[in-house]
């Protein structure tokens, strides 16, 4: 079994059970656990039809290679990573202004889960990863995002100018995050339909990505940082262009 296939972790495992059932293959279950948790899967894995493997913890960790497993490891079908043409056919069908999170060259996994898992929060209809340099769905990633790399459709696009462009000839705002930005989120108008593009760890926006954008918007720091970790600044922005949508 491909560690590309493995997904571990209650939370990450219930997702793919109620939400991708057909990717599910096998199962890999701690004998020694007997929570309650951990009983509700069994029976769902059984209900599904689901080949279970009975394992200990040792074999467990092997599995997750060393990762928190919480006693039980699925063996599934990888997340399907679609182009830009399915990203242009599904802008052209929404029935709703288009909400959608940019991010580029984001390499670290456990960021791009935690991105994945505020997009689904918000309700964000896509996440857009450039080709080179950016973490996939990887294992890791499925496990922080906690489920949300089974329900938000993942982008790749070879050109992320370009793309960027083609959303902007749809009638799609592009917004990047900076800190040289003039106004803050809180007093720009979010309330559109929208891209918001966020920048790697420790780089933010390349030159070019930050040129494409229609307007910049930066954070309020009051404090002795100059920044914050990506993941929790995505979750910031996404949520206040969410609240300006008239989130109840």
């Amino acid at each position: 079994m491909s560690a590309h296939n493995r997904i571990f972790g209650l939370h990450a495992a219930r997702s793919a059970l109620e939400n991708t059932p057909d990717r599910v293959n096998s199962a890999w279950i701690d004998v020694q656990r007997s929570d309650s948790k951990l009983t509700e899967l069994r029976r769902l894995i059984g209900s599904l039809g689901v080949r279970t493997h009975s394992a200990n913890r040792k074999q467990l960790d092997q599995l997750a290679e060393g990762q928190n497993h919480q006693g039980i490891v699925l063996e599934v079908d990888a997340p399907k990573e679609l182009d830009e043409d399915d990203l242009w056919s599904a802008i052209d069908a929404l029935a709703e202004p288009a909400f959608y999170l940019v991010l580029d060259h984001v390499q670290d996994p456990h960021n791009l889960g935690a991105c994945l898992r505020s997009a689904d929060g918000a309700g964000v209809h896509g996440v857009i990863l450039t080709k080179d340099q950016s973490v996939g769905l990887t294992p890791a990633v499925a496990k922080v995002a906690s489920g949300a790399a089974d329900t938000v459709p993942v982008y790749r696009v070879t050109n992320l100018a370009r793309a960027l462009e083609g959303m902007k000839s749809r009638n799609i705002w592009v917004v990047g995050a900076a800190g040289e930005a003039d106004k803050t989120v809180y007093e720009t108008d979010l309330n559109l339909p929208l891209a918001v593009c966020m920048g790697a760890e420790g780089k933010g926006l390349r030159r070019l990505t930050r040129e494409t954008c229609d307007f910049l918007v930066k954070l309020p720091m009051k404090g002795s940082v100059d920044s914050l970790n990506l993941s929790v600044a995505t979750g910031i922005v996404l949520y206040e262009a969410l609240r300006q949508r008239g989130c109840p």
